[in-house]
């Protein structure tokens, strides 16, 4: 801590950086530090939901598509299909929304701290992470009432996504402490850039049933083609 008589750390306040406040009283400035930062976390919050907004709209564009259909005049049949897949939108343009914050503060603290990591972005990353896996997760399951049950639709995407998200602590386990303790070499961080857009291929893969056979569906009287792959 700094002496108030002798103070020498800067001249300049952390909060006002017109003033030092340093030496105002603790109450007042425990105040004023609670509402800069319910301001900031409001900033954000809009921020968070136009970037939402805006990605729902890019999600929910929708293009058609023509079937042959020999009873049609046409000899086909227009029908409408989401333009994104709802598995890689959701790894993707919805995993950057929310997770924007935490890599923007990750980032900043870097490229400020000559490529060293500190307290901020390691914490904010981590912390995000085991949010969603935990509370989000405990959140979701007792939203759902008593008697009704909720299944996992898409089980083999459920699946890809658990596997990375367990490969992604171990991996780090072994980059942090095995490989290069303390350090991240530039291979490492190509590589670990690397398993997104595997992941992201791999779900896609398991969403279209790629690994399985093609086979049609049948309700009622009527035949309907699996349109997923389109």
């Amino acid at each position: 801590m700094c002496d108030v008589e002798n103070y020498e750390c800067s001249d300049l306040g952390i909060f006002f950086p017109i003033v030092n406040e340093y030496t105002w009283h603790k109450n007042f400035r425990i105040i004023i530090y609670l509402i800069g930062l319910l301001w900031s976390f409001m900033g954000v919050s809009i921020i968070a939901d136009m970037f939402m907004e805006a990605i729902e709209t890019i999600t929910s564009k929708k293009q058609k598509i023509r079937l042959a259909d020999p009873s049609s005049d046409n000899g086909f049949t227009e029908i409408e299909v989401l333009t994104w897949n709802g598995t890689v939108a959701n790894l993707t343009l919805m995993a950057l929304g929310s997770s924007a914050p935490e890599i923007l503060l990750a980032i900043i603290e870097v490229l400020t701290q000559n490529f060293k990591a500190g307290d901020l972005g390691p914490s904010t990353i981590v912390g995000s992470a085991a949010f969603n896996l935990m509370c989000i997760t405990g959140i979701c399951v007792i939203s759902v009432p008593s008697p009704e049950v909720r299944k996992i639709d898409l089980i083999k995407v459920f699946l890809v996504t658990c596997v990375f998200s367990i490969w992604a602590y171990i991996w780090l386990i072994i980059i942090l402490i095995v490989i290069t303790p303390d350090y991240i070499d530039m291979w490492e961080a190509f590589v670990t850039l690397l398993f997104f857009p595997i992941m992201v291929l791999l779900a896609y893969l398991a969403d279209k049933n790629f690994f399985s056979k093609q086979s049609k569906v049948k309700s009622g009287d009527e035949e309907h083609l699996d349109l997923g792959k389109w």
